[in-house]
């Protein structure tokens, strides 16, 4: 294929990928996607393979992740253009991950079917990278779009990036029946699909527990308005207020303040109910560092966020100037130092403070057998989504938890300020859901459950090295059979 067309159907396809994920739940498109990728680089030369890396990688990312546009714009004060091109300029660096794996792909394997399933360890370990590297950002990998479908039967066994590599291993077995190869497209094809047989409970009940999960819908010009704090606490008390569960949640920094100045009068009617309240506030001070947390209210228990939001919640060595810009509140914080889940109402939640559920490496601990009777039995994610609008984002955060869910096989409940309040239980399924930007609370029964997946006891024990090492054993056992 010439250079140019396939550069061409490398951007559709990228656009195709981000198509994939929620709200369209079309796993299948993923899969085309990634084999168109494949099938325009299988006989390209190395700058062409890292060319139709990055412009995948580029499209793919770009309209994926375009909602950031509205935090920066809309409420930083940045100017249209400067900040659609601080967008860009985040995609078009983590696509260099796609053009490396690509262009070094090709440049070491030679043209063929040898290197079209080298494609995809080299895909793996991209994805690992930018999972990892820099402190991470893996929104929408592409094992995301596997939250339903054969694939998501995998999930217990080997996580969203093994899924990713099963995923990829069944674009290269679409490129192969195309062009009928069949001994190595029917493998290809077939592996993926056992996930359709797989999915069986690795954990039992550990009991119900009635949650209320508020929903405030405060607008997010308005949250940290100092003029609006006494309305906007007025509407989160009569939410806490009008709770039923025997458990209330609240959003992220539904208290957009440090919870040491929050008048004692206010914190006394939030906590009037006589029920457990877990609230988010900020902890800290200003010379040690401010804590994005949640806290339960009468109760010692606090956790603080763990893995911070670059240009959010920290700077970036040498990007203050740009993150001092947009005026975001407490935009250089700490980072929490514990993750005990919290013991209530005869369960164990474990709290998960926004992108924090990308990250399952982070909280297999609370997952694993070796936490005993501290084990978590559900995940509470807790998220502000109201800098980033309503469309896309909110189901792309949803569709993460639910890969949580289907991981470790924990239901996760989530309180968010303007959407998506819902709750997912331990199968991934959405049970309950509030619409967006509806004010209210959000009353459900969640089964809690106990128990360790496949995937949670080898995660727990070694981290991602697994997949590490088995997609750089895959390459080099690739390129030995291309020699």
């Amino acid at each position: 294929m010439r250079p140019r067309l396939a550069a061409a159907v490398a951007l559709a396809a990228g656009l195709l990928q981000t198509a994939s994920f929620a709200p369209t739940d079309a796993w299948w498109a993923q899969i085309i996607a990634l084999a168109l990728l494949f099938g325009v680089t299988a006989h390209a030369t190395p700058p062409t393979a890292a060319l139709c890396g990055a412009l995948f990688g580029f499209s793919w990312l770009v309209s994926g992740l375009w909602w950031l546009h509205i935090s920066m714009h809309q409420f930083g004060g940045i100017p249209w253009l400067l900040a659609a091109l601080a967008v860009g300029l985040l995609a078009a660096f983590l696509c260099l991950y796609y053009a490396l794996a690509l262009g070094l792909t090709a440049r070491f394997i030679a043209p063929g079917r040898w290197r079209l399933l080298a494609l995809v360890p080299a895909w793996l370990l991209a994805e690992l990278a930018r999972a990892t590297w820099f402190s991470g950002f893996p929104w929408i990998a592409s094992g995301y779009a596997h939250t339903v479908g054969p694939l998501a039967g995998w999930a217990p066994w080997v996580g969203v990036y093994g899924i990713t590599a099963l995923g990829a291993l069944a674009s290269a077995g679409l490129v192969l029946l195309q062009r009928r190869d069949w001994k190595l497209a029917a493998p290809a094809l077939l592996l993926p699909l056992a996930g359709l047989v797989l999915p069986q409970d690795f954990t039992t009940s550990a009991g119900r527990a009635a949650l209320s999960l508020v929903q405030p819908s405060i607008p997010q010009d308005q949250k940290f308005d100092p003029e609006r704090f006494a309305a906007n606490l007025e509407t989160l008390a009569r939410l806490i207020e009008s709770a039923k569960g025997q458990v209330v949640i609240t959003p992220e920094s539904v208290v957009p303040l440090p919870l040491a100045e929050l008048d004692s009068a206010t914190l006394q009617r939030l906590s009037k109910p006589q029920r457990p309240v877990l609230l988010g506030a900020f902890l800290g001070n200003a010379d040690e560092g401010w804590v994005n947390s949640v806290v339960g209210l009468g109760t010692n228990y606090h956790y603080g966020k763990r893995h911070l939001l670059p240009f959010g919640e920290f700077i970036p060595p040498g990007l203050g100037w740009f993150v001092h810009a947009m005026g975001i509140p407490m935009d250089d914080q700490a980072r929490g130092q514990h993750q005990q889940a919290w013991a209530v109402a005869g369960q164990k939640l474990r709290p998960l403070i926004c992108y924090e559920d990308l990250f399952g490496e982070d909280v297999v601990q609370s997952a694993a057998s070796n936490s005993g009777p501290d084990a978590a039995t559900m995940f509470i994610n807790v998220s502000n989504l109201a800098w980033f609008g309503t469309v896309m984002i909110q189901d792309q955060h949803l569709q993460f938890s639910q890969m949580r869910a289907l991981e470790f096989q924990r239901p996760v409940a989530r309180s968010t300020n303007t959407g998506a309040t819902a709750v997912i239980d331990h199968r991934g399924r959405i049970t309950a859901r509030m619409p967006a930007l509806e004010r209210g609370v959000l009353e459900a029964t969640v089964e809690g459950r106990a128990g360790t997946t496949p995937y949670a006891r080898w995660l727990n024990a070694l981290g991602l090295w697994p997949l590490w090492a088995l997609g750089l054993l895959a390459l080099i056992g690739v390129r030995r059979a291309a020699q």
